[in-house]
């Protein structure tokens, strides 16, 4: 084999190799993200961008008239949230968002129509395309819980939230490669060894917690918990905490729903959030095996429990009915992005301008986003019940206009 071409190969198989030791950033641990394994020596890898999947280019150029309801929607509702977005994008130089920014603040943010002439005078919306060119694709929802919990254990309250361990290590792939930008390794150390964390069967198994912040009272509730990445827990004077996701395990997500499936305990049309709150319900002594076929666990941070929306991946608070959990590669965090899609198990429209402001695990591809429903049991109904057809179109100003 010639050298050129082996040099070739060699890079090739040390960056799926680099590639299947890393998971996806994601504020929340929503499905699928990929394990985290001992990274293979390979010299070559951090010089190497990795391959890639095929990506949705070029975006497609669309006029204002193609994109359903764009005309029926309270664009007002949607400022605050355009506004955030700015606040976190105004504080990264060369971006491209600051001449729009700056010309926001003269806007009348409570009058839809002045805010439809702002985004139609300086924005071009541009229709997502999947590498396979489909223009639709699965839309799902997330919420924030409320659980209950205590500062002590006792007393019900024997379901540890764990703080991140000091012997997990995670690694910024971003500082050796710049197109690893939101890629993580993470393990632990094995003598000089950089190995797979625990996974959740054993984080479990081990019996001592470590860094508990607090104890709750119900152990699906923290599954979901976890699933979401953040929520607030209700302690027993009536004063509330908020939890937020830190960190995870490194290990790919593995959907408990999907096993109870194939294991013909539920139908496929039953696997929902609430589908499996029941099951749970009913197995108690079998529940902790069923949760450890996921072997991905997350790890939260306690935060102030004001009455702001849960922070998303953009480092604001996320606002329900207007923000969207996307995958960074295809869409800015921080962009407007109108959804055309339905709500939950119903054909009734659902259109309307969102904000690009979280990630998520499971939110892989170009037409892939999750739908924040806001905070409590309502929320949690909708997002347990979304798994919609839609589409999407990026709103881009045109400093960010693709080539």
């Amino acid at each position: 084999m010639p050298k050129s071409q082996l040099r070739r190969t060699v890079v090739v198989l040390c960056s799926v190799l680099l590639l299947a030791a890393c998971d996806t950033l994601s504020q929340r641990e929503t499905p699928a993200t990929p394990t985290a394994a001992t990274c293979p020596p390979c010299p070559q890898c951090p010089t190497v961008p990795p391959p890639t999947e095929p990506a949705a280019k070029p975006l497609q150029a669309a006029r204002w008239d193609e994109l359903p309801g764009w005309q029926r929607d309270d664009l007002a509702a949607a400022w605050p949230a355009f506004q955030l977005s700015c606040r976190a994008l105004n504080g990264k130089p060369g971006n491209g968002w600051k001449r729009v920014c700056e010309l926001a603040g003269a806007v009348d943010g409570k009058n839809p129509a002045a805010v439809r002439r702002f985004f139609e005078s300086h924005f071009t919306p541009y229709a997502l395309i999947a590498a396979d060119g489909k223009s639709e694709g699965l839309i799902t929802g997330y919420y924030e819980p409320l659980l209950n919990g205590s500062r002590t254990r006792g007393k019900g309250f024997n379901v540890p939230a764990q703080g991140v361990p000091d012997d997990l290590i995670t690694v910024d792939l971003s500082e050796l490669v710049p197109e690893l930008k939101h890629l993580r390794l993470r393990g632990r150390l094995q003598g000089n060894r950089l190995v797979p964390y625990f996974s959740r069967a054993e984080i479990e198994a081990r019996g001592k917690p470590e860094k508990v912040l607090l104890w709750l009272d119900d152990a699906v509730e923290f599954f979901f918990l976890q699933v979401q990445g953040s929520g607030r827990v209700r302690l027993p004077d009536g004063s509330m905490v908020r939890l937020g996701y830190a960190d995870q395990n490194g290990h790919p997500y593995k959907s408990i729903g999907r096993v109870l499936i194939e294991r013909g305990e539920l139908k496929a049309h039953e696997a929902s959030m609430q589908g499996i709150q029941a099951w749970a319900r009913a197995n108690p002594a079998r529940l902790q095996e069923l949760l450890n076929q996921n072997p991905s666990y997350v790890f939260f941070r306690e935060l102030p429990a004001g009455n702001d929306g849960p922070l998303g991946s953009l480092g604001v608070p996320l606002t329900a009915g207007r923000s969207l959990a996307i995958d960074p590669r295809f869409v800015p965090l921080g962009a407007p992005v109108f959804l055309a899609t339905s709500q939950p198990n119903s054909t009734e429209p659902l259109q309307q301008l969102m904000l690009a402001q979280d990630t998520g695990g499971a939110i892989k591809g170009a037409i892939r986003a999750d739908y924040f429903w806001g905070f409590g049991p309502r929320a949690g109904e909708q997002a347990g019940r979304m798994k919609q057809a839609g589409r999407l179109w990026v709103l881009l100003p045109s400093e960010l206009a693709p080539k």
